[in-house]
């Protein structure tokens, strides 16, 4: 089965799904702050969440609703992350669910709550009352909520594929531009299925997804009380159920990491006065750990990431941030590659035209291969450049 890109896709293009966003005027600087996902029937839901041990009131709310891997709908606002706001922020939380619930006629329990924005500050509730009505739900609405969610971001993130041979499309959406790190970071992502599925083969199917994928971005080594990865499955397309260790098993795991890893790429690339992508691949390790470590060790490197900046090809960032990462490595197997030049063989410097590198790394995407020579394991991160930019967003944040 072959997994194919909808040009335009978004969290919408499965059947049955509805979204919206409107203006509540959460958002400091204005613009769609406040949208909400449909579905027009119930769904088998899962999601993960933050590891961060202050988790905010809409996490809680989540956490606790998703248990009976059921619901039909999400709330979302930008602008207030409502979290460390304590009992009186977990009733906003619920009151902001008893909104959403009674606008779209359904359960409260049937609805997960998730917000991003300011910590520490009380959500505005009225606002919300007085704008949830305004929200128009259509099969286009993708894209508003797409909007709806960003916060520091400076593009939207959407994605949907279809499978071919079967009949079920996964569609997807994210925000994330800061405070992102492997294990979630500051980032929503709200994804959506039309296949009937078996919730306990979703919520491995999702767990696996994200660890390739959002699991391994790191913008700047923070994470946040909120961040949050929900999937529904409404069964719309009525396929037969999809199981554990099925072939359509194998294709839909395919397709949710490839929506996935599209929007992984897309927060990496949209990271905080971001100019460039950084993409990292350890082969050759001795275990899929060792592989994983390194590469995200490597894009994460405050060094490395001002050396992309600077378009700087000193190779030795990458070497000493691999040396770090507590991978097993022989110093003397090591080859390392800048868009397949070779910098380094055998754990020794190679002869390379740095003219031809500088200009490599002057381009939208920076490609780094470590082939660590040990065994049979790989795994790929991302990142991006530190800029000065990074720096003024984040000491104005608030401001």
């Amino acid at each position: 089965m072959k997994v194919e890109p909808i040009p335009g896709g978004t969290i919408t293009s499965p059947k049955g799904f509805l979204a919206g966003a409107t203006c509540a005027g959460l958002k400091v600087k204005g613009g769609l702050d406040l949208g909400i996902l449909y579905s027009e029937a119930p769904c088998v839901a899962v999601g993960l969440f933050t590891t961060n041990r202050i988790k905010a009131a809409p996490v809680v709310w989540c956490q606790k609703h998703i248990a009976n891997k059921k619901a039909q709908a999400i709330v979302v606002n930008a602008g207030c992350a409502n979290a460390c706001t304590g009992e009186l922020g977990l009733g906003d939380a619920a009151a902001m669910a008893n909104l959403a619930a009674e606008r779209l006629g359904i359960a409260p329990e049937d609805v997960l709550v998730t917000s991003t924005g300011v910590i520490g500050e009380r959500l505005p509730i009225g606002l919300i009352a007085g704008s949830i009505g305004k929200v128009a739900l259509s099969p286009e609405g993708g894209h508003e909520l797409a909007q709806a969610i960003i916060t520091t971001d400076t593009c939207t993130k959407e994605a949907a594929v279809v499978v071919e041979g079967s009949k079920f499309t996964i569609g997807g959406i994210a925000k994330g531009s800061g405070m992102v790190h492997p294990n979630l970071g500051t980032l929503l992502c709200f994804l959506a299925t039309d296949a009937a599925i078996d919730a306990r083969f979703l919520e491995n199917a999702l767990r696996e997804a994200v660890d390739l994928s959002f699991n391994m971005v790191t913008i700047d080594g923070d994470t946040s009380p909120n961040d949050t990865v929900l999937i529904l499955a409404n069964g719309m397309a009525r396929n037969e159920i999809i199981r554990e260790g099925t072939r359509e098993a194998e294709a839909f795991g395919q397709a949710l990491t490839e929506v996935c890893t599209c929007l992984a790429k897309r927060i990496a690339g949209d990271g905080e006065g971001a100019t460039k992508l950084i993409e990292v691949t350890v082969e050759g390790a001795l275990t899929v750990a060792d592989a994983r470590v390194a590469a995200r060790t490597i894009a994460g490197s405050p060094l490395l990431k001002a050396a992309v900046h600077g378009c700087d090809p000193n190779w030795g960032r990458i070497v000493a941030a691999l040396g770090r990462s507590g991978a097993e490595i022989d110093a003397s197997r090591i080859d390392l590659f800048l868009n397949n030049m070779c910098l380094m063989a055998e754990g020794l410097p190679s002869s390379f035209d740095r003219d031809r590198a500088k200009a490599t790394m002057a381009e939208d995407e920076v490609p780094i291969r470590v082939c660590l020579n040990m065994g049979d394991s790989a795994a790929t991160a991302w990142g991006c450049d530190l800029t000065a930019e990074y720096v003024a967003i984040n000491s104005e944040y608030t401001t």
